[in-house]
């Protein structure tokens, strides 16, 4: 009588595989000379990377197209209030015009609108508007404000009260360079729309 003889036992968290559970499954589909494996539970198994279920990859879903004219024009406006507030200060502190300054006004306005509103065509050319409408504003304040200093009168008497004067010596300050600061603001807050919105 022959006894068998039982297999010899291993640990209870021995695996085949160093571990994977995987491991005796993969690499048998296919093999000449053996019937295909069992499924092995993982839907995953034996599909492209990144597929669900075996199957072909899926695309990426597209990007949303930002396109928000309401949005946008108003950044554009808060943009330009700030913006040409700012530059009516800094004019009013050095008391003189920074042209380069203008430019950074008008890229400003410009990309605020092309982030918050997106590839609408109209932002743009509203962009480099509100951009004049801003250079202009802040160059008004920075005149009443050097005014301020000279005068006993305040900012705000002046641009309520004294406007006319106030756009007459705007205009006695301004030169040839002036205008061609606001142009380059406008074309600057065309461009900062454009590769704002992407």
């Amino acid at each position: 009588m022959s006894q068998s003889v039982p297999p010899p036992q291993q640990p209870h968290d021995a695996q085949p595989g160093g571990g994977n559970p995987f491991a005796g499954q993969q690499g048998q589909q296919g093999q000449p000379g053996q019937p295909p494996a069992a499924p092995s539970g993982n839907p995953f198994a034996g599909g492209q990377q990144g597929a669900p279920f075996g199957g072909a990859p899926y695309a990426p879903p597209p990007a949303p197209v930002r396109d928000n004219v309401g949005l946008g024009l108003a950044a554009a406006v808060v943009a330009a209030v700030v913006a040409g507030a700012l530059y009516g200060v800094l004019i009013g502190a050095i008391e003189r015009e920074i042209g380069y300054a203008a430019v950074g006004v008008g890229f400003l306005v410009g990309f605020a609108s092309g982030k918050v509103g997106g590839r609408n065509p109209a932002l743009p050319v509203v962009s480099a508007v509100l951009s004049l409408v801003a250079v202009y504003f802040g160059q008004l304040l920075g005149e009443a404000t050097i005014a301020a200093k000279k005068l006993p009168v305040t900012v705000s008497e002046l641009f309520f009260d004294h406007f006319g004067l106030l756009n007459e010596a705007w205009k006695a300050d301004s030169n040839f360079l002036t205008y061609v600061f606001f142009a380059i603001a406008a074309v600057a807050a065309f461009s900062g729309s454009k590769k704002a919105a992407g």
